[in-house]
């Protein structure tokens, strides 16, 4: 049987394919990340520079099979399973399509990763945030987000936000929402090198542009080399 990697070895690795940018977007149901996320997707395809878009869990073929699972509201799932369902997807994901495309220097954009499992299932469902961490490190192989946006706002205007027929997650009460919130705050907090939080009180298009500019300042110049040949 191959032996596990460690976490130092998984470190080592995360610097032979960080030729791409990673960058991510949080925040609780109702947040409006999954709109950004497909604004800044057009914003760069109009400047032809080569990205790969994702959601987690899903994207890949076993992803959204779990996804499917995660998301039913007619499977009663104990919070272990969960954990270690959306682990399962994220290491998939990061092995199949992350990793590949920032070998490639392309630029990838995620709805939702590591920080989405602190906040959910870290805060929200009270699993030590240590071994969390742990766990996380090794699902995404030791991969971090060079730029993560978390689009914070109150959870009782993410809930008027929702689609009535809501999800298994999106059921949860507001309290276990609130903790959610809470807990991406103080990751935020802990990582304000990374992580750019947004007001999503404001409207779409004053949030898209915050974004670009956000994104521009940082890899401006990188994003003139990674553009596709005409």
């Amino acid at each position: 049987m191959q032996k596990y990697q460690s976490m130092k070895k998984c470190s080592k690795d995360e610097k032979s394919f960080k030729k791409g940018i990673f960058i991510t977007f949080e925040g609780i149901e109702g947040s409006g990340k999954t709109t950004q996320v497909n604004l800044l997707k057009d914003f760069l395809k109009q400047n032809k520079i080569k990205s790969l878009f994702i959601r987690e869990p899903g994207s890949t073929i076993l992803s959204e099979k779990i996804r499917e699972i995660l998301l039913n509201t007619e499977i009663p799932i104990e919070p272990l399973s969960e954990l270690f369902l959306f682990l399962s997807s994220r290491a998939q994901i990061t092995k199949e399509l992350i990793i590949p495309a920032l070998k490639r220097g392309e630029i990838v954009v995620s709805d939702r990763f590591l920080d989405a499992t602190v906040a959910y299932q870290g805060y929200g469902r009270g699993f030590d945030i240590k071994f969390i961490g742990s766990l996380n490190a090794a699902a995404a192989f030791g991969l971090k987000p060079d730029l993560t946006f978390l689009l914070d706002l109150p959870t009782q205007n993410g809930f008027k936000r929702l689609d009535k027929k809501l999800d298994r997650l999106e059921r949860e009460s507001k309290v276990f929402h609130q903790k959610v919130r809470e807990g991406y705050l103080k990751v935020a907090d802990e990582n304000k090198e990374r992580i750019v939080v947004i007001n999503a009180l404001k409207g779409t298009s004053e949030i898209h542009k915050k974004i670009k500019s956000v994104v521009m300042l940082k890899f401006g110049k990188l994003f003139e080399e990674k553009k596709i040949s005409e």
